[in-house]
């Protein structure tokens, strides 16, 4: 259950990571596009990419909650 718990919590993290890296490409893009493309949607859109990967975090961390707490039980 301790291994369980480290897998979920780094896996939390990495997430947070990734989420970083990929609004910021998506913001950066959207600017690009807005300046040059004529991209019709305003730059912050690229903020709704944190919905989806918000509810990933927090599904893992909860998971990672869980079975330390279980591991102390044990």
């Amino acid at each position: 259950m301790k291994a369980l718990s480290c897998t979920f919590a780094a896996l939390a993290i990495l997430l947070s990571d990734v989420m970083c890296a990929a609004v910021a490409f998506n913001y950066c893009d959207m600017l690009w596009g807005i300046r040059y493309a004529s991209y019709s949607a305003p730059a912050s859109t690229a903020f709704l990419l944190i919905i989806p990967y918000a509810a990933a975090i927090a599904v893992c961390a909860a998971l990672a909650v869980i079975f330390w707490r279980k591991s102390a039980k044990c």
